[in-house]
């Protein structure tokens, strides 16, 4: 049997809420030493998600003249690719070849049950190939 994602994905997830103000939302990130996080609503489905790309933006839209403001949902990036927890890492693999992202979120009945990573590929493959 090939080796899942349940098998390596990270379960304790730091999300974000779409309404968090962005301020607040970088130094959350930095607070927890992340390049981004999934954005969940209410139901803890993911509905964007907020990367350290998207949050240069309060620089390349300001002029330094007035501080930017807004939320995570004026500058999260939609749409979201989310896998299962059933999909095999080989696969994966592949998706982190064609993307830019640095992680996908694992959803499970619709709801964020936690994110694989490029790192947690890595490990995989030590623990496949090695």
């Amino acid at each position: 049997m090939l080796p899942r994602v349940s098998q390596y994905m990270d379960t304790s997830v730091h999300a974000l809420r779409p309404d968090t103000e962005i301020f607040e939302a970088v130094a959350f990130l930095l607070e927890h030493k992340l390049t981004g996080a999934p954005v969940v609503n209410e139901a803890q489905e993911v509905i964007g998600i907020l990367s350290e790309k998207d949050c240069l933006n309060l620089l390349a839209l300001g002029d330094g003249s007035q501080r930017p403001s807004g939320s995570v949902s004026d500058f999260m990036s939609t749409p979201v690719t989310t896998i299962p927890p059933t999909m095999n890492i080989y696969f994966v693999a592949g998706m982190f070849l064609n993307d830019v992202v640095r992680r996908f979120p694992v959803v499970e009945d619709g709801k964020l049950v936690g994110a694989i990573t490029r790192f947690d590929i890595l490990r995989a493959i030590k623990a496949q190939l090695l």
